[in-house]
């Protein structure tokens, strides 16, 4: 009892610490890319490098805010599996936060002295290295608990049973939010999944559209198509790290087409983030045309997802129940007359 205890008083800390840096990253890169003024004096204001910075952006404050709110129910039962769980969202979280810090170096380091001057440029720059050293800390203090205490069973408990305790706790949410409907979202996780990252898709394309004053409906859908898609493998990834949802089996079918999904978006993020150095290789001249622009973003998503599912396909053993509904049916072949009980 002792021991659980102390693994509860511990993990607030780095959990917190977590919490904080991710605060501080969130303010300077709202700075950073809301106010024009400084967005132009900004070394990574061009992708490759904006596209990470406008990823963290978003999905640092979702990781954030559940972390925030499970925290409110820190002290209910099973505060073992609930701390070591939260931890590994804080470790995703700053893992987002660390990898946006490398490429917002690297475009600091690929920039000329004279793009990187400027009083903006110098705040910038300083605010770059206190979230590096941040980060840095962070990670230190969420790897020794992890190692600490080490690891929990995935597949054991989620975050839904917490979820349904605040939910029913706010009188409008208390009608809906029930242990049926934590079984239905285990069920139809995927589903979930896509609806939500549907939703904030349409959100930020509407926000993006309105902000840039955008006329093309090609322009606006395919920068729907790239959100939802980038959205939907945060879902996915963090989900698989932190466990937010716990999914049921699934068949060897369903998951090599979830995973060749989720490559396919993850490569509609990077064929975005590339574009301009992937298009000599398959155009001429500069990439200013939003059908090409399509075709080659949503074609890289494409083409990796049939190759994932095809390498999936010759690897990816048949899972158990497959594998005794073959060797049954060989079986009952194989029986001579007069051998059935």
């Amino acid at each position: 009892m002792e021991h659980v205890k102390k693994n509860r008083r511990a993990y607030p800390t780095a959990v917190w610490a977590s919490l904080g840096a991710a605060g501080v990253f969130e303010a300077l890169t709202v700075l950073e890319t809301q106010d024009k003024t400084v967005r132009a004096a900004s070394p990574w204001q061009d992708d490759p490098y904006d596209v990470m910075v406008s990823l963290a952006r978003f999905t640092v404050p979702m990781l954030a805010l559940v972390i925030a709110l499970r925290l409110l129910v820190w002290l209910a039962p099973d505060g073992v599996d609930r701390a070591r769980q939260t931890v590994r969202a804080a470790g995703a979280m700053v893992t987002l936060v660390g990898l946006t810090v490398v490429s917002e170096w690297a475009a600091v380091i690929a920039r000329t002295p004279v793009s990187s001057s400027g009083a903006w440029a110098s705040v910038l720059i300083g605010g770059l290295v206190v979230n590096s050293v941040l980060t840095v800390a962070v990670a230190v203090l969420l790897v020794r608990g992890h190692r600490r205490h080490g690891s929990a069973d995935p597949g054991r408990h989620d975050w839904l049973g917490d979820a349904v305790f605040l939910g029913r706790r706010i009188p409008v949410l208390r009608r809906w939010v029930g242990p049926d409907a934590a079984v239905w979202v285990r069920r139809r996780a995927m589903t979930v999944f896509v609806a939500l990252s549907a939703l904030a898709a349409a959100g930020l394309t509407s926000a993006q559209a309105i902000g840039e004053r955008w006329t093309d409906p090609l322009l606006i859908a395919w920068f729907l198509v790239v959100a939802a898609t980038s959205n939907l493998a945060f879902c996915v990834i963090s989900n698989a790290v932190a466990g937010f949802v716990a999914r049921p089996p699934r068949t060897r079918a369903r998951r090599i087409a979830e995973v060749s999904a989720v490559a396919g978006c993850v490569a509609i993020s990077v064929a975005t983030a590339f574009r301009d150095a992937l298009w000599p290789v398959f155009g001429t001249g500069s990439l200013t045309s939003v059908p090409a622009l399509a075709a080659l973003t949503l074609g890289a998503g494409l083409v990796t997802s049939l190759v994932t599912a095809a390498l999936l396909l010759a690897c990816l053993p048949y899972d158990a129940s497959g594998s005794r509904r073959r060797f049954g049916a060989a079986a009952t072949h194989l029986r001579r007359p007069g051998m059935h009980r």
